[in-house]
């Protein structure tokens, strides 16, 4: 019997310490087996949403109750986005799997910047935050060059740092903006294994256009997490 997708509420903290009821995908029934999903970041989260729902679904079937939080500023959350920092994305990550009671995390892309400490899991296909930003300033350096007003990368880059800046559609303010200029992945703790494209196979669907969903590979992440957490359980 499959679980219902939902969309639920959680207790987010804020930038200035307080909380907001921020939304979540959830198959939840209530089984002992609790896996917290961190999305890629800004653009990479749209592309790949469709395919880590499906991953969410077998895992239903799997016995596997899982949870994928919409980060404060994005998605459905009514927080300003251009307000968020890394940390302040950090601690909303960390409140998520306390609050789901989450016993297993998936980071994909650069959500691994968010993992929360002392939870098994897996980090697929992780990227730092100054790999996050290029792509994002590139493309802006391509727009703008086709729009007739070019902007040089170090252009936006220090637009990025004093005032914030808008990237692929995603208003970056300069805290955050400038924390992920130097962000590293944090430490890969016991239990969190690194997962790579060559493991899951295919064409990665960041690489794509347009969001995009893929039967197999979404088979295979599910496989790979289920079989891990059946084994632990």
């Amino acid at each position: 019997m499959t679980t219902p997708l939902k969309f639920i509420e959680w207790p987010s903290p804020t930038v200035d310490g307080g909380t907001r009821n921020e939304a979540a995908l959830a198959f939840d029934a209530g089984r002992a087996m609790r896996l917290l999903v961190i999305p890629p970041l800004f653009e990479e989260a749209n592309k790949l949403r469709h395919q880590l729902v499906e991953v969410l679904r077998r895992l239903d079937g799997s016995g596997i109750d899982s949870f994928m939080p919409d980060l404060p500023g994005c998605n459905e959350s009514r927080a300003h986005l251009a307000e968020q920092t890394l940390d302040a994305w950090r601690a909303a990550t960390a409140e998520a799997a306390e609050h789901f009671r989450a016993s297993a995390v998936l980071t994909v892309r650069g959500g691994a910047l968010l993992r929360p400490a002392g939870l098994p899991g897996w980090d697929y296909a992780p990227q730092d935050g100054p790999k996050v930003l290029r792509s994002m300033v590139r493309a802006r350096v391509i727009a703008s060059k086709e729009a007739g007003h070019p902007e040089t990368r170090e252009e936006i880059e220090a637009t990025g740092r004093s005032e914030g800046i808008a990237l692929a559609g995603w208003q970056i303010g300069p805290e955050m903006f400038a924390a992920l200029e130097t962000a590293e992945l944090p430490t890969r703790e016991d239990g969190v294994a690194l997962l790579d494209q060559e493991t899951i196979g295919g064409r990665p669907l960041w690489l794509r256009a347009e969001p995009d969903f893929d039967a197999a590979q979404a088979d295979a992440l599910a496989a790979v997490i289920a079989i891990a957490m059946r084994d632990s359980a």
